[in-house]
């Protein structure tokens, strides 16, 4: 029996006393038993919302699991190569080359590395970045370089 069910029980048995309301027990009796139907009410109106945000936050939970699967998933390989091992060429990491030219040590990003080079921020030179087909370093894009060497 919920909350709801006994205060409707009490008025139920209130009415079948025939409570003599124009004495003073009778009405302190009759307007607690009324408080006690309109916090009854009250708290009713609240669980039913309670009940709907539930839901709402279990659908927002659900979605949320399927964005995160969607953005930290690393089971991918992040590169554009056709491969489907996990390679060691993350948009995360950084690199670094040395310029052969002045010997600086520049460090890249993986978006800077897809570009065909850039110019050296130290001394001007052009730098050229061929990979070939080994864009990430990856067990099969090397074997699938070495076939084509």
């Amino acid at each position: 029996m919920d909350i709801c069910e006994k205060i409707a029980y009490i008025k139920g048995l209130t009415e079948g006393l025939s409570l003599d309301e124009t004495t003073k027990e009778g009405k302190i009796l009759t307007a607690i038993i009324d408080l006690l139907g309109d916090i009854t009410e009250e708290i009713c109106d609240i669980e039913d919302g309670c009940d709907s945000l539930m839901e709402q936050i279990d659908a927002v939970d659900e979605d949320l699991a399927a964005v995160e699967e969607i953005l930290y998933d690393d089971d991918d390989c992040d590169c554009d190569c056709d491969c489907d091992d996990d390679c060691d060429f993350h948009d995360d990491e950084v690199y670094e080359i040395e310029c052969p030219v002045c010997n600086d040590v520049i460090y890249l990003d993986a978006d800077m590395l897809k570009e065909d080079g850039m110019v050296c921020p130290n001394c001007g030179a052009d730098l050229e970045f061929d990979f070939e087909n080994d864009e990430c370093g990856c067990d099969d894009c090397k074997e699938e370089s070495e076939k084509e060497e």
